[in-house]
């Protein structure tokens, strides 16, 4: 039977749960008749249709930029950011040095992609170049964390083996952590591909380049079938990165 201080607790965090999220509803101001009026939703969206397929080949082209930017951003900041994360990982870095590491990675992902994106728009100029690198630095934050943390979780007793032999700790790192965490490690980096796709696209609208930038000026001037078809253009190509990144998973696993 489960004690009775654990079921007070429970109950005590689940009321304050409850507290906290009628605090925050009643904060935004939120309207369940808000969810129900779905009338001038519906009819706003018949605009919409059908799409303008004169617009497709430029829409194509467009996302070509948008995934160079994802790609070139996420890539080298998993180049920085792999390297890094074994002097972040607590069981592979130095003490004093990966406390100090810890810090800086927190600050620069803490920091969102439009938040650098708008600074770099100002000292690198319009186009894709601001948007690759607020993805790389945002990224190179994430990624080290996220991979630290496998290198943290990974199978101590393989490690102890390979020491127990006289292997050093780069003896450890490269047969016993690497080709555990690697599946993970490139997971993570799909994902965060995904996710710099969609980045890239709220970047294009302060003027880093991409599908974007042409979605924001569609929508602007209320071209609503050209913005549905950059849409679908957009959608097509995350789930092809998504089934890229399964096919490399299952390849490497």
């Amino acid at each position: 039977m489960e004690p009775k201080h654990r079921t007070v607790r429970r109950k005590i965090l689940f009321a304050a749960l409850l507290l906290i999220m009628g605090w925050a509803t009643v904060g935004v101001g939120l309207n369940p008749e808000d969810f129900l009026d779905i009338g001038k939703t519906f009819q706003f969206m018949l605009r919409f249709f059908p799409p303008d397929t004169s617009v497709l080949k430029e829409a194509i082209e467009q996302s070509v930029v948008t995934l160079q930017i994802a790609l070139t951003g996420t890539f080298y900041a998993l180049v920085v950011a792999f390297p890094c994360s074994f002097l972040l990982a607590r069981n592979t870095g130095p003490k004093g040095l990966s406390g100090i590491l810890r810090s800086i990675f927190s600050f620069v992902r803490s920091v969102p992609e439009i938040v650098w994106g708008l600074l770099f728009v100002v000292t690198v100029g319009l186009g894709p170049v601001a948007g690759v690198i607020a993805i790389f630095l945002h990224n190179i934050g994430v990624l080290g964390k996220l991979i630290s943390e496998l290198v943290e979780a990974s199978d101590k007793e393989t490690q102890e083996a390979i020491i127990a032999v006289g292997g050093n700790k780069v003896h450890t790192i490269g047969f016993a952590i690497v080709p555990e965490i690697l599946p993970n490690v490139l997971s993570q980096y799909f994902y965060r591909l995904e996710v710099g796709i969609r980045t890239s696209l709220i970047l294009g609208v302060i003027g880093a380049g991409g599908i974007g930038n042409m979605l924001f000026i569609d929508f602007k001037v209320f071209e609503y079938p050209a913005v549905l078809t950059e849409i679908i253009v957009i959608m097509i190509l995350v789930l092809l990165i998504d089934a890229v990144g399964a096919w490399v998973r299952k390849k490497v696993m």
